[in-house]
């Protein structure tokens, strides 16, 4: 197999944020344990924090969880009274992350569609072995669904993504389902001898391997990947799913994940649309005020969820 032209698919800005990035990992990153991960992620996701939009009100409260109360932050627009909700999922491997680590990708979200953005601090793994990550995640899209009063998006990205696709799939038919998903460079497979967990297993910014070590440390060792609410993918009816937006990053292993799970959605008969973003890697949300590249994608996504909370199809 051919190595993958990285120094050609990439642009300057591109290298310039992965260079940033990896600077926060210490020579001996792959002897850190999940605690020492998340002391460098913390830090990497303050030095890209582009601060709250003015007139973004933001509000601290918890939701009642399946197993302790589940803390949200909650999101208004200067714009006046939200005609949606987009509830947030963050990334971090399952094991990374909370409600400080996406802070400004949020506010930005809530300033520019206009929309309620209500952040989810699921528990995290390995202290908290799945399902917890997705019984958190789907309590609180419940919570949220009914005291909302108007239709509510649901996104994420990376582990994010895969916990609203897994809270999608597992509210087919119920009387209160989410108006759209919009899931970003989600993880949605697990057969990572083949695809793209192959042939972009050594990318910038996340490798296969460290897919496979988020997935252990979530499951405790023993991944139920024929179970949906841990592998989307492995659904085998996708009916009644609601309109889906994936945007991929072309330098991920997770790139192949976003195409198949959209064309389960079409071949059922429901309305999804795969962006790959070119020449971007895993994590690029944080490079939306640095890269063009994107900031382009931000820009669809936000179309996108406007679209979706609006009740229209953009494509």
């Amino acid at each position: 197999m051919r190595p993958i032209p990285y120094d050609t698919l990439l642009d300057d800005e591109t290298w310039s944020f992965i260079d940033k990035s990896t600077a926060f990992y210490p020579e001996n990153a792959t002897d850190l344990d999940y605690q020492g991960q998340r002391r460098v992620y913390d830090d990497l996701c303050k030095a890209f924090d582009a601060g709250r939009p003015s007139g973004v009100t933001v509000r601290d409260y918890s939701v009642p969880g399946p197993a302790t109360p589940i803390p949200v932050r909650e999101y208004l627009p200067a714009s006046g009274a939200p005609e949606a909700t987009v509830l947030y999922l963050h990334g971090g491997g399952f094991i990374l992350g909370g409600l400080e680590s996406h802070d400004s990708i949020c506010a930005e979200f809530c300033d520019q569609t206009g929309y309620a953005v209500v952040a989810v601090d699921y528990r995290l793994a390995p202290e908290h072995l799945y399902p917890a990550q997705f019984d958190d995640a789907l309590a609180a899209f419940r919570f949220v669904a009914h005291a909302a009063g108007h239709p509510v998006i649901i996104s994420g990205d990376s582990a994010g993504g895969n916990l609203a696709a897994a809270v999608c799939w597992a509210t087919r038919g119920e009387e209160l389902v989410p108006a759209g998903q919009v899931l970003i460079y989600p993880a949605l497979g697990a057969d990572t001898s083949k695809g793209s967990f192959v042939n972009q297993a050594n990318a910038p910014m996340l490798s296969t391997a460290d897919m496979i070590y988020y997935d252990d440390l979530r499951s405790g060792g023993a991944s139920p990947t024929d179970d949906p609410s841990f592998t989307p993918l492995a659904a085998t009816d996708f009916t009644e799913m609601p309109p889906t937006l994936v945007f991929t990053a072309e330098c991920d292993p997770l790139s192949g994940d976003g195409p198949d799970y959209c064309a389960h959605i079409i071949n059922a008969g429901g309305k999804a649309f795969c962006f790959e973003e070119k020449g971007l890697v895993h994590g690029y949300l944080r490079a939306r005020h640095s890269v063009d590249r994107a900031r382009g994608s931000f820009t669809r996504m936000i179309a996108g969820i406007r679209a979706l909370g609006a009740g229209e199809w953009p494509y």
